[in-house]
């Protein structure tokens, strides 16, 4: 089973680096912007509406989704991202898909898209074996979206682990009663409320639906660059692009066409 031969920044902000990390699939993907994603195994449908169709503003966007596998929100942030669009962290090792009502999703993945497990290839999970994946999760992404969750909950271990690495950690607002370990974050100032998708999900740049290349040029083009300094690091490509009809120059300015 192979395991990643080299360091990868992010993970350095954990408490202790990982000393063996397998992994099955796309390593590319770790080279993209990534959001991770947390909640309850039995979210409300609110949640997986909300849930569903932010995943879907981020994908657009070109950003990768991280989540652990599970049942509820991990399985729906998964789904709508599409397998070549996620990484699942394992609580078991690389080779035991669990749990098993997600068993295609996490084959699917595995095969277009990227699994990592710090555990050995048939470790079954326990315990704590959860507590170290849910640390990987919160590890590589920008930020925390937690989408549900409940007080003493898996998912608030996740926040604490996210301000400790100095994280932005953001949440879906729920009604009085509900999700009320999200709605104490708030209280708290531990997160922001998510209030508008789209606004959200902006600050990763503007969507794209037409089927782009999801290259560094892309990426360079979500931070709206000048023309200078998109030509000065892409050369002739800026205006082939401009032909293709990908980008959109104006006022001095390189945007994507979305």
């Amino acid at each position: 089973m192979p395991l990643i031969d080299f360091e990868i920044q992010a993970l350095k902000a954990m408490k202790k680096y990982p000393q063996q990390l397998y992994y099955k699939g796309n390593l590319e993907l770790l080279k993209r912007p990534k959001v991770s994603i947390v909640g309850t195994r039995r979210p409300i449908n609110y949640t997986k509406t909300q849930t569903a169709q932010l995943v879907q503003a981020l994908i657009a966007r070109g950003v990768v989704i991280v989540s652990g596998g599970a049942m509820g929100v991990d399985a729906i942030a998964h789904s709508y991202a599409g397998a070549s669009n996620t990484i699942a962290v394992y609580a078991s090792g690389i080779d035991i898909r669990y749990p098993a009502v997600n068993r295609e999703l996490l084959k699917t993945i595995e095969e277009q898209g990227l699994a990592l497990s710090q555990f050995a290839p048939d470790f079954q999970a326990t315990g704590w074996s959860f507590v170290v994946r849910n640390e990987l999760v919160v590890a590589l992404g920008d930020i925390l979206i937690v989408a549900q969750g409940d007080l003493n909950s898996g998912s608030l271990r996740s926040v604490e682990y996210a301000l400790k690495m100095g994280k932005s950690v953001y949440v879906l607002p729920h009604r009085i009663g509900e999700s009320k370990g999200t709605n104490k974050l708030l209280i708290d100032g531990y997160a922001h409320p998510i209030y508008s998708i789209e606004k959200f999900a902006s600050q990763f740049g503007v969507a794209v639906n037409s089927p782009v290349v999801k290259d560094d040029f892309f990426y360079f083009c979500q931070s709206f660059p000048t023309i200078e300094e998109a030509v000065s690091r892409f050369g002739d490509r800026v205006y082939e692009a401009e032909f293709d009809g990908i980008i959109l120059i104006e006022n001095g300015m390189v945007y994507l066409q979305n």
